[in-house]
């Protein structure tokens, strides 16, 4: 696959996943939030589910697998889904997309003091720090904390966030080895968790509908596009530029869904948000270590840029042609 593919798919995956918090907002409007967390892994299901057929991949046999994807289902699936649908109907689309971004720094917690995968170096720690201090100027206490259903609500979506860290550790931890294709890693973990929402149907999912054209629209973009082919298209980046550069999707999300959120719905944007979340993504960039890994790289590559413009200036002197005569 070629860079320029990538990148596109790259750029795909930032977009729709941005946008899938406006198709929440809008989905709500008809539906309960159960039924769009329903909607979307069961659309999902049936999008992965058959790229899979078509590719003729076969399902894992070790029992092991079946039971940590089982948890990754429900960890990063379920759950998570759940609590984003219920919270989008008290705060505004464009502002769970911003909470969205502290996914890596929910991450770098888990993998460190749960899963005890990452020792933090002290300037982490005080990525980690940052980031926490974002998440309170994001939800402004100056404003007065009157515990209203909005507050919950964004405590609920950072709960999520915490669910996303706590499986992508969890990743690392217990499935980084197990051989599954991404196509496949994908199908099973959005598989099973539209299984356990299916099983569940009877609690949460028979309620009345008032449905309309943007509803249903919105559900299927949301299910078919952003909980099924973008979970391809992200894979490929992984696979591609790997897991750190690929992750920078985060910083794409929070953008979308707030110009959509303002553009589409007429959101208000308070100015603690934008300014919360920058300091959110600096934290993230010291949490994850990026800054000392870029000057690293870049160093390595002007050492290679050095050598390779070595080794093209004697190409070139040696295929140069002879003098005109």
């Amino acid at each position: 696959m070629s860079q320029a593919s990538v990148a596109v798919q790259f750029a795909l995956t930032g977009i729709v996943w941005g946008s899938s918090f406006l198709f929440m907002k809008v989905a709500l409007t008809g539906i309960s939030p159960a039924q769009v967390a329903w909607s979307r892994l069961i659309l999902g299901a049936l999008v992965l589910g058959l790229f899979v057929a078509i590719r003729r991949e076969a399902l894992p046999r070790s029992l092991k697998i079946w039971g940590h994807m089982t948890v990754l289902a429900v960890s990063f699936c379920v759950v998570p889904f759940l609590l984003f649908s219920w919270a989008q109907q008290h705060v505004t689309s464009g502002l769970a997309s911003i909470y969205n971004a502290t996914t890596p720094i929910m991450t770098a917690i888990m993998a460190a003091l749960v899963f005890r995968v990452e020792k933090l170096k002290p300037l982490q720690i005080a990525g980690i720090a940052l980031g926490i201090a974002g998440v309170v100027v994001i939800i402004g206490p100056w404003q007065g904390l009157d515990l209203s259903q909005s507050l919950i609500a964004q405590f609920a979506i950072l709960g999520a966030t915490a669910c996303y860290g706590f499986s992508l550790a969890y990743m690392r931890k217990f499935v980084a080895n197990t051989g599954m294709s991404a196509l496949m890693f994908s199908f099973l973990n959005i598989g099973l968790a539209a299984a356990i929402m299916a099983v569940l149907t009877p609690v949460l999912v028979l309620t009345p509908v008032h449905l309309d054209p943007w509803i249903v629209m919105s559900v299927v973009l949301l299910g078919c596009l952003g909980t099924g082919i973008a979970y391809i298209w992200n894979q490929n980046a992984v696979r591609a530029w790997g897991p750190t550069r690929a992750s920078t999707v985060t910083y794409i999300t929070p953008l979308v869904g707030v110009v959509l959120g303002v553009v589409i719905l007429g959101e208000h944007v308070s100015w603690n948000e934008p300014v919360g979340v920058l300091v959110v993504f600096l934290g993230i960039l010291l949490a994850q270590d990026r800054l000392r890994r870029r000057r690293r790289n870049d160093e390595g590559t002007d050492a290679a840029a050095a050598g390779s413009s070595g080794r093209a200036a004697a190409v070139s002197r040696s295929s140069a042609p002879p003098p005109a005569r």
